[in-house]
């Protein structure tokens, strides 16, 4: 498959999720990173955004809810390419009602080459990084030819 690059700049996009049984560990977290996140753009879902907006007094760009969509405008936001991090404290113990968002989810993260993050170590690793506050160029798998041809193949239902 041909690659393609996309640069991102010194500002990245970053999005914050914080399962129920995670939102405090979360909430720590960005509390001793506030000044790294400061030099970033942050998004988030609900109830995770008015809590890091509160704690951190960073403007958060919410969606809703994760239960409520939230996970799956993550999503989409990741594969139109709006979204360069994830970092998403999930409760793996915890069975969650939206779990098949949770997992396209985390799929669109890995079919789009971002930086995911799932718990505090992880999210300490990428943050320590000296990519984290420079240009980038992320590798991207360019999808045409799978398009054309998954096109090409698709035969529409017979109109009655």
């Amino acid at each position: 498959m041909e690659k393609q690059t996309q640069l991102l700049g010194k500002r990245k996009n970053i999005a914050l999720i914080a399962h129920d049984h995670m939102k405090d560990e979360l909430l720590e977290w960005a509390s001793f990173n506030r000044g790294n996140l400061s030099k970033h753009y942050i998004f988030a879902t609900g109830t995770t955004g008015m809590l890091l907006e509160t704690t951190l007094d960073l403007p958060v760009n919410k969606v809703r809810s994760g239960p409520l969509g939230g996970d799956m405008q993550i999503g989409a936001m990741i594969s139109n390419g709006e979204l360069d991090m994830l970092i998403f404290f999930w409760d793996p113990l915890e069975m969650q009602p939206h779990d098949p968002d949770i997992r396209a989810l985390l799929r669109m993260a890995v079919v789009w080459n971002i930086p995911v993050a799932t718990n505090r170590s992880s999210a300490d690793f990428i943050f320590s990084s000296p990519l984290m506050n420079n240009e980038y160029e992320r590798i991207l798998p360019n999808y045409d030819q799978y398009r054309s041809k998954r096109f090409e193949t698709f035969v529409p239902p017979a109109q009655e």
